[in-house]
């Protein structure tokens, strides 16, 4: 099969913070890149922008035919879109929980199963997943948003392991805190609880105090590009610093020790 001389990349999600700065990337590595948004937006940088909206099948899958009509094919698929809910477990109704899943799993569910069977019949094929840290370590007053990067961690290794005969790879891209407009639009928990109103308050200027001190996206791009772009891809990408060390820690500190060293970083009581 003779290898195209253009690659084309599919990003969501890519009107500013890491997917924009990950669509730049791409396409200064030799991508052809089209991306994703809710509402319409301006293309810049030689990057096309397509509204399409990841909670609405008919929405992906016009997209995806855009895409895939005017290019022919679809080498890589970037999954970045996707929001974090702050607030307690318990403040957050099933319904917020579901609002927040529908976008940040079932969007990866039904643009990965939109682009399958093109990357089949090429015979190859990358998608990359934008994880977090808290697809690995729960994050206290974002249970749901862990939640939820846990169950597309969970999502892609699976699906790598379907997939991989088929010539198609499938690889998760870990950031830590990222200097994004993530915490501004954070949606506040639905059904909020007295009990939880000053650690609340103390939870954002945590946050906004770690936001300060966070990576650049264009850390995360440029381990979207190496995840991409890898002749034998690893399973995952910790994207930056202190996600690289975030990682390494959890893997060999002892239970115990990480989780009172964790509870410290957090600003959390000393209770075991």
């Amino acid at each position: 099969m003779t290898k195209p001389s253009t690659r084309t990349a599919l990003i969501t999600g890519a009107t500013s913070g890491i997917g924009l700065e990950s669509a730049k990337a791409l396409r200064a590595a030799g991508y052809r890149v089209f991306g994703t948004s809710r509402k319409p937006a301006s293309s810049l940088d030689g990057i096309v922008m397509l509204v399409c909206d990841v909670t609405d099948e008919a929405s992906v899958a016009t997209m995806v035919e855009t895409v895939s009509g005017e290019t022919g094919r679809i080498d890589l698929l970037v999954n970045n879109a996707g929001y974090g809910v702050s607030g307690a477990a318990e403040e957050s109704s099933v319904g917020q929980a579901q609002a927040m899943f529908d976008v940040n799993l079932f969007g990866i569910v039904r643009t990965t199963r939109a682009v399958l069977p093109i990357m089949r019949a090429q015979k190859e094929g990358r998608i990359v997943n934008i994880s977090s840290v808290m697809g690995f370590v729960p994050g206290p007053y974002m249970a749901l948003y862990a939640a939820s990067k846990h169950a597309v961690e969970g999502y892609s290794e699976s699906l790598d392991h379907e997939i991989r005969d088929q010539g198609i790879r499938v690889v998760l891209v870990e950031p830590a805190f990222t200097r994004t407009a993530f915490d501004q639009n954070l949606a506040s928990a639905d059904t909020p609880l007295a009990l939880y109103d000053q650690v609340r308050a103390e939870r954002m200027v945590f946050l906004r105090e770690a936001m300060k001190r966070a990576d650049m996206p264009e850390v995360v791009a440029k381990a979207v590009v190496e995840a991409a772009t890898a002749r034998a891809p690893k399973r995952r990408y910790a994207a930056g610093p202190v996600a690289r060390q975030v990682s390494m820690l959890r893997r060999f500190v002892p239970v115990s020790a990480f989780d009172k060293s964790f509870r410290k970083q957090m600003g959390l009581p000393a209770i075991s």
